[in-house]
């Protein structure tokens, strides 16, 4: 999983009409009007929160091949987002000294970010894998302390990465019982790869070099991403797994999330990056795989006491997480608010969209 801009802001528009605007640190002029503010927070829960459950129909109940259903719809998003910046006049080829990183970053994020989780779901229900993929901010919080000027966790923070291990145990408490059970299915052992995998890749764009444009940025990783999983794909023999014909619902779950994962969600969270404090827009990280377990309830997955047990002590530990990481001055709120618009930015970065971290 989704990526930040910080495009050329077109003062012609109105700020609330604008998908694209420069995000302020301090709010500074009118406010947005309510309803577009509802509007974009519905649009950014409900197209995260139910592209779990579209990746699982097309790879589950329309035995679509992982990496290819995967990469390509990656890869056609990424070129629709590229011909948006073509035509908002945006240099489009990266510089030969970006290549490797975006080649880099594209395994990281999709091969692995996407390519694990769509892998999982054909045997992880849809609910499930949102709530285990909603533990990347506790990978981050871990792998930062590998990483030169890294944040380091306070106590809080300790505390989260603990609470958030715990909510896992919980969530996978079934399968503990019995290890043979565990071990048979790898499918939450790739969910939780597909987050750490994700993680690690956000990471590594914070320490990418200045002056690159974000969108143009993440578009060509998405295009690169698209491509190194087909080629997985072609190593998997994932051609010949195609069904000999592509139904309705395997057409729906494809362009569903095209347009609602990878597009729609995303213009939502860049339009309200824009317009409300990072922190409000950061609350996806909580209301996205709660709305992953509802919709997977409603078509028809079982939520026992695991599920929602473990959902609340993730969802616990994350937030501790996040609070222990901050290290802005006290009273220093435009530095801190500054600091969170950027956690969520590259946390996004890519454009994960359905792998919540972010599975899109």
């Amino acid at each position: 999983m989704v990526g930040g801009a910080s495009p050329t802001y077109n003062e012609s528009c109105p700020t609330w009409m604008d998908p694209f605007p420069k995000p302020p640190m301090k709010q500074t002029s009118s406010p947005a009007p309510y309803w577009a503010l509802c509007l974009c927070f519905g649009i950014m829960y409900l197209a995260w929160g139910t592209t779990y459950l579209a990746i699982q129909k097309g790879v589950r109940d329309e035995h679509l091949p992982a990496f290819f259903f995967g990469g390509i719809r990656i890869g056609l998003a990424g070129i629709l987002i590229l011909l948006f910046q073509a035509w908002r006049g945006k240099t489009l080829l990266p510089q030969k000294r970006d290549l490797a990183g975006i080649v880099f970053m594209s395994v990281l994020l999709f091969v692995g970010g996407n390519g694990l989780i769509t892998m999982a779901e054909r045997s992880v229900d849809s609910g499930m894998a949102a709530v285990l993929a909603a533990t990347t901010p506790l990978w981050m919080g871990l792998f930062g302390l590998a990483f030169p000027g890294g944040e380091r966790l306070s106590v809080r923070g300790w505390l989260g990465l603990g609470t958030g291990l715990v909510g896992v145990a919980v969530l996978l408490s079934p399968k503990i019982d019995n290890l043979d059970g565990l071990f048979s299915d790898v499918g939450p052992l790739l969910v939780i790869g597909s987050a750490a995998t994700w993680a690690l890749g956000s990471l590594f764009l914070k320490h990418r070099r200045e002056g690159i444009d974000r969108l143009t940025n993440a578009a060509q990783q998405m295009i690169c991403g698209g491509l190194i999983m087909c080629m997985v794909g072609v190593v998997r023999d994932e051609p010949a797994q195609f069904p000999e014909q592509i139904t309705s619902g395997a057409a729906f779950a494809f362009f569903y999330l095209l347009i609602v994962g990878s597009l729609l969600g995303f213009v939502a969270f860049n339009w309200l990056l824009g317009h409300v404090s990072a922190s409000k827009v950061g609350t996806y990280a909580y209301v996205n795989p709660a709305v992953a377990v509802l919709v997977g309830w409603f078509a028809g997955e079982a939520i026992g006491p695991h599920i929602l047990g473990g959902i609340g002590v993730i969802l616990l530990g994350v937030f501790l997480v996040r609070e222990g990481d901050k290290t802005a001055p006290a009273g220093d709120a435009a530095a801190a608010d500054e600091a969170a618009v950027v956690e969520v930015v590259e946390e996004e970065e890519g454009v994960r969209c359905a792998v919540g971290s972010e599975a899109g």
